[in-house]
């Protein structure tokens, strides 16, 4: 009895023991469940009776300043698949035929997408109207549709490096679009259905439609008739040259508003993948160069800042000047002579640019090259803009110095340089640039103004103006005789430079032309730059590359903001009744036309042919404004057999040498490279008819 009575206590004891340890593992399976993955076991559950449809909100409008669209959203249907719901019906072979065929797809691999195990799957997005339609009409099982938004340019290619484009999820991927993207892009909606076991809506339960909240509305800088003459006189120089790109800006001076902005080549936003992502490179603000002479307006501030010379000051060029063991010439060596400081900017210099560089010194010319802007990020809205490259202050020496007062050695972007030339016509000042004006919601209110921003003041009024007046005469008297318009006073600055090849060495046949400058001189309303990188043909010059774009892009501009011709003072009509005749021999007869037809001439066209061999007067002669020069032209086989020519020895000339004894014997010149002279086809002294072509191969001296 005793040992029946321990047994059943042992019984007892071992139940409640097992029963401890079982009640310990179920607590701790509460516990796991309930509180280490019940948030995570929560969401599935969520996700196994929730329907979740996205409804996506519409991007805002972009317009230029005067309210026109440029960037607009249109609504496209997409479709997409509940998984769950198709596979309760079991079709889904027949869903996978029929779909395939509406929306040319491949049906092995939307069968796979449509049987996926997840509660929402997208099939395509933002498909035709009758295919939606079609789709609509067959009531597919499990399939269905919903309305989102897609970018649309109204304009086309207008303004496209600036606009950007949009992905399919309704993002900004490159351009404006995406700098502004949190606010143009607005905040997601939904749609959120509750099903039961079987993937029925229950009637009752949770019903629920977030409504998408829109983007808002961008108002840009940019003036559509300012962007459209941009772009067609880029086109122009674009094409004729045969350039590698090119780029223009135009800009408020005072305001740092942009009014225009062009890259070539160019893409139609509408259908980006139709050209090559390379299209797509903002060349003005995305891409470095050096810049050759524009740069000497910053060299030129400086000095006459911090007075180192003088409107009258003299410099003497030789044609060369040595630097250590350097030396540095003039384009073509061609000596200047005893010149005051208004005629070195006039000539483009070199020499003197070299001379007034050296005495500015390294610090203070690194200093000034900082406070405009170089090296540095201008702070425009726009992604992904390059700072440039200078060369390193620690390392410089003389000759870098030297080099870089000039416009070589430093790399720059066409949005710096347009900065730049900014504070001379403002008054000192140096302006942020930006192209939002300003940002407003659906309801009109003003989210965001953009104001005018004085990063810091980096010359005086004075010395601005001062430079203003002087760079007015390279357009008058100077390299950018091109650049004159007619009834208004124009200041800028002609740029050639050399192209560094992949080696760090400079090419002998490749260069970047340039302008850069702004109108009118004494009360500035637009600051401008044209750049052209690797221009075909010859002149490759920036007096005869970039100025004549520059000149067009100015008059239209300025006529159509309504700026008044001003009125010249008698003396100066007096003065300007007798034009000087331009050189215009060895030109193509376009530019011949055009140049001579820019100093207020009339043309008179003789003979046949496509490149001007001769003129009447004679060039650099003055007759009155309104007169007409006589212009004979020989195509390049050569012209009409009138005479024999013996074919003289060039070697050792410069070009401009070249042409003007071949101009003088009625032949022609076809150039090749640059320097002087070393090999010519036909020889010297070989007999040939006049207007006959000669082949002339030019090198750089060699120290």
């Amino acid at each position: 009895m005793q040992t029946t009575s321990l047994l059943i206590r042992k019984r007892i004891a071992t139940l409640f023991f097992l029963f401890t340890i079982g009640f310990f593992i179920l607590s701790g399976r509460l516990v796991w469940v309930q509180f280490v993955k019940g948030a995570e076991l929560t969401e599935k559950a969520i996700q196994n009776r929730m329907r979740d449809i996205p409804v996506e909100s519409k991007r805002g409008i972009i317009y230029d300043r005067n309210g026109n669209e440029l960037a607009i959203s249109v609504s496209a249907d997409s479709v997409y698949v509940i998984p769950a719901e198709l596979k309760r019906s079991g079709k889904e072979k027949e869903v996978a035929a029929q779909l395939a065929g509406i929306l040319d797809m491949d049906e092995k691999e939307l069968y796979e997408k449509i049987t996926k195990n997840s509660s929402f799957v997208w099939i395509k997005r933002q498909i035709d109207p009758d295919k939606s339609q079609e789709i609509r009409e067959k009531d597919l099982p499990g399939i269905g549709l919903t309305e989102e938004s897609r970018r649309y340019y109204p304009k086309g290619k207008l303004a496209s490096h600036i606009l950007g484009i949009s992905g399919i999820d309704n993002t900004g991927l490159e351009g404006i679009d995406q700098y502004y993207n949190e606010l143009v892009g607005g905040t997601k909606g939904r749609i959120i259905i509750e099903h039961d076991a079987a993937n029925r809506p229950i009637p009752e339960a949770t019903h629920k439609y977030i409504a998408p909240v829109d983007g808002a509305n961008l108002i840009l800088t940019i003036d559509e008739t300012i962007q459209y003459i941009t772009e067609r006189e880029l086109d122009k120089v674009f094409k004729e040259r045969n350039a590698k790109s090119a780029a223009a800006i135009v800009m408020d001076p005072n305001t740092g508003e942009i009014l225009g902005m062009a890259s070539r080549p160019t893409f139609d936003p509408n259908n980006y993948n139709d050209y090559p992502a390379g299209n797509r490179r903002n060349f003005a603000i995305n891409d470095v160069y050096e810049p050759g002479s524009t740069m000497k307006i910053t060299t030129a501030s400086m000095a006459l800042q911090e007075n180192i010379i003088n409107r009258d000051s003299h410099l003497f060029c030789p044609g060369r000047v040595k630097v250590g063991k350097e030396s540095i010439g003039c384009s073509g060596d061609k000596a200047h002579g005893d010149q005051t400081f208004v005629e070195v900017v006039e000539n483009s210099c070199n020499v003197g640019f070299v001379k007034i560089g050296l005495e500015v010194g390294l610090d203070t010319y690194y200093k000034y090259i900082n406070d405009f802007g170089f090296g540095q990020l201008t702070g425009i809205d726009l992604p992904g803009e390059a700072r440039g490259i200078l060369v390193n202050k620690e390392k410089a020496m003389q000759i870098d110095l030297a080099t870089m007062s000039m416009g070589q050695a430093n790399a720059v972007t066409p949005i710096q340089l347009v900065t730049a030339v900014s504070v001379i016509a403002n008054g000192g000042n140096l302006v942020k640039p930006h192209l939002a004006k300003q940002i407003i919601d659906n309801e009109g209110n003003i989210l965001k103004q953009q104001e005018t921003k004085i990063v810091r003041r980096i010359i005086s009024t004075e010395v601005a103006n001062e430079l203003a007046g002087i760079l007015e005469g390279v357009v008058s008297n100077g390299t950018g005789k091109n650049a004159y318009i007619e009834g208004y006073k124009v200041a800028g600055k002609t740029g050639t430079a050399q192209k560094v090849g992949p080696t760090g060495r400079y090419m002998d046949n490749e260069y970047v032309a340039s302008f850069l400058g702004f109108a009118p001189a004494d009360n500035p309303r637009l600051a401008c730059i044209v750049v052209v990188d690797a221009p075909q043909g010859y002149p490759y010059y920036g007096g005869w590359v970039a100025a004549p774009p520059f000149r067009e892009i100015l008059r239209d501009s300025l006529r159509y903001l309504e700026v008044p011709v001003q009125d010249l003072p008698e003396e100066e009509k007096t003065i300007n009744e007798q034009v000087v005749v331009p050189d215009v021999v060895n030109l193509p007869l376009a530019e011949a036309i055009s140049t001579i037809n820019n100093r207020g001439l009339q043309v008179k066209v003789s003979g046949t042919g496509n490149i001007v061999w001769q003129q009447n007067p004679k060039p650099q002669s003055k007759i009155n404004r309104g007169a007409q020069v006589i212009i004979s032209l020989s195509p390049f086989t050569g012209g009409e057999v009138n005479s024999e020519v013996t074919v003289p020895d060039l070697q050792g000339k410069s070009m401009k040498e070249v042409a003007k004894i071949l101009s003088e014997l009625g032949l022609h010149l076809l150039p090749e490279g640059y320097g002087l002279a070393y090999e010519q086809i036909p020889e010297a002294g070989k007999v040939i008819t006049s207007g006959s072509s000669i082949k002339v191969k030019f090198q750089p001296v060699e120290e």
